[in-house]
């Protein structure tokens, strides 16, 4: 009677066992595929703060132009986009334009503050932000047809803002994280980590002043910085443009003038 009362406590918790054990399982399962799935969430959350796919999607061109003030630089600044993959973006200084653009395929600029005026091709590493850029929608947008890997890391802060952050493996190697206001889901910061030439590159970008254009939110003011770096480049967006008319040849590599002049009479 003494070991018969004694084994049952132990047939109670068999029994809790057996029963409990396959919900456990199950909970465990659904939990696993809720963090699977809560990355989709958010980001989705994020596309419909930011105006909906619909909206995004109608979009065929940007221009989007501005300010640069760091320390003592001033710069005018224009960035103009074209689906599908096309960009061109000009840094403007007393009248000389800094231009580097990217036509989907190739990539190239002209620097006239290191004398060179004429048009030259760049290297793969030199247009990589170019490319990610060329992006119209942004990486987040249709992420895994890209190519792309996201992870939801949980909550974070951004100058005292609670944030959801995404981590983005992108295709080119990159790696970003995305800090998504908690209410809002717009985006507040991104980190980026790219190799460029063999050496790892860091760099923060905060973004604020969020405005509606034809009913789509885009920050109007942009700070970039190294990582760790306390003097941060300033962007003041002044207008933004939607379905601009643009040619392809605008974003395309023109003819040098030292090319023409070589070129056989005729051709």
């Amino acid at each position: 009677m003494k070991i018969e009362s004694w084994l049952t406590p132990i047939r109670e918790f068999s029994w809790i066992f057996r029963i409990s054990f396959p919900v456990f399982v199950a909970i465990a399962v659904f939990s696993l595929s809720a963090r699977a799935q809560s990355v989709d969430e958010v980001i989705g959350k994020n596309i419909q703060a930011r105006g909906g796919l619909d909206k995004l999607k109608s979009v065929r061109s940007i221009r989007t132009t501005g300010k640069v003030n760091q320390e003592s630089f001033r710069a005018d600044y224009r960035q103009e986009n074209k689906r599908a993959d096309k960009v061109r973006e000009e840094l403007i200084v007393q009248g000389l334009a800094q231009v580097q653009a990217y036509d989907g395929k190739t990539g190239w600029q002209v620097s006239p503050f290191g004398g060179r005026k004429d048009p030259e091709l760049m290297s793969q590493d030199d247009m990589k932000s170019l490319v990610v850029d060329a992006d119209l929608d942004g990486p987040l947008v249709d992420y895994k047809e890209k190519g792309h890997r996201a992870e939801l890391l949980g909550h974070d802060s951004v100058e005292g803002t609670d944030c959801f952050k995404v981590k983005l493996n992108m295709k080119n190697g990159d790696v970003r994280y995305y800090y998504l206001d908690a209410d809002s889901f717009l985006e507040l910061k991104l980190e980026i980590q790219t190799t460029i030439r063999g050496g790892l590159q860091e760099s923060e970008l905060y973004y604020g002043d969020y405005e509606q254009v034809n009913g789509i939110y885009y920050a109007f003011a942009v700070e970039k910085a190294q990582k760790g770096d306390t003097s941060r480049t300033q962007i003041s967006v002044k207008k933004i443009e939607l379905n601009v008319p643009m040619e392809d040849a605008h974003f395309s590599m023109p003819v040098s003038k030292a090319e023409t002049k070589t070129r056989p009479a005729g051709k």
